[in-house]
């Protein structure tokens, strides 16, 4: 069975202890249970089905009748914590907490390099400027960027990447590798959503802080069927891999810059509506 540090989600964690037990005895969901100090015979069950869930007490409980202990069972109720976060901010700080453990004990966590490169507007932006910036300084660096950042900051993005295999790194310079992250459906959207949310505020700041012809804004109001939006979509991802190319292609980078395209609703649907009303 793999360690506990390779999940995200606690129930899938309890399942697949449930079925390698299963597989190789004649454990029972009921055995199990009892293990865990509950009285239901299938609550453990419901929980890994979703139709419950542990309470902190009771993570606890479970972790022991797991035979976790030490690091692996804090991580565990911390797991438990992140999985039933209402809020990107508590499940960012639950996930943190589990990396913190993880790296402490010298485990890594699966997803863990992705979530920190992608919950913050800085590495991306060292990424593409390093390279360009052979025998700089990380304060040097530091000063290249729009948004206030220190030389240690920087200093400890370079570190990650190298680390990360995002960056090489070749005497005093850097060079990107050809490494791509990429996290579960788990993870990544409380991450992508605090990246999103810093770039939207950069990008207000930009419509005072930039000329018009240091920066590009336009925008549509417009009315669209269900199926239309389904090819507005297609045609943004076609646009967006054709820049990409264009970026590529570019022989000396002079800026780093930010392209966010945006497509969001201005109104409800009419069984938005009827649900609201009858709600």
């Amino acid at each position: 069975m793999k360690p506990v540090t390779e999940y995200q989600d606690y129930r899938r964690y309890m399942q697949d202890y449930y079925d390698e037990r299963k597989r190789v005895s004649a454990f029972s969901w009921r055995e199990f249970a009892r293990a865990a100090g509950f009285s239901s015979p299938t609550y453990l069950k419901l929980v890994c089905d979703g139709k419950s869930r542990l309470s902190t007490a009771g993570a606890e409980n479970v972790g022991n009748a797991m035979n976790l202990a030490g690091f692996e069972l804090d991580y565990f109720k911390s797991m438990v914590v992140y999985c039933h976060a209402e809020t990107d901010s508590e499940k960012k700080k639950a996930f943190e907490l589990m990396l913190e453990l993880a790296r402490n004990n010298k485990v890594k966590v699966v997803d863990g390099e992705a979530f920190k490169y992608f919950e913050s507007w800085l590495h991306p932006v060292v990424r593409e400027l390093a390279p360009v910036m052979p025998g700089a300084t990380p304060g040097e660096i530091a000063k290249r960027c729009c948004h206030r950042v220190s030389g240690g900051d920087i200093r400890e993005s370079l570190d990650f990447m190298v680390k990360a295999g995002l960056l090489k790194k070749r005497g005093d310079a850097y060079e990107q590798a050809d490494a791509h992250l990429k996290g579960s459906s788990e993870v990544m959207p409380v991450a992508l959503r605090s990246m999103h949310r810093e770039m939207a505020a950069f990008a207000q700041e930009a419509i005072e802080r930039f000329a018009p012809s240091e920066r590009n804004f336009t925008g549509l109001t417009m009315g669209v069927s269900g199926e239309a939006y389904g090819k507005i979509l297609a045609e943004l991802e076609s646009c967006r891999k054709r820049i990409v190319q264009i970026a590529l292609a570019s022989r000396k980078v002079e800026r780093v810059y930010r392209l966010n395209l945006q497509l969001f609703p201005l109104t409800w649907g009419e069984d938005e509506v009827h649900e609201q009303e009858n709600s």
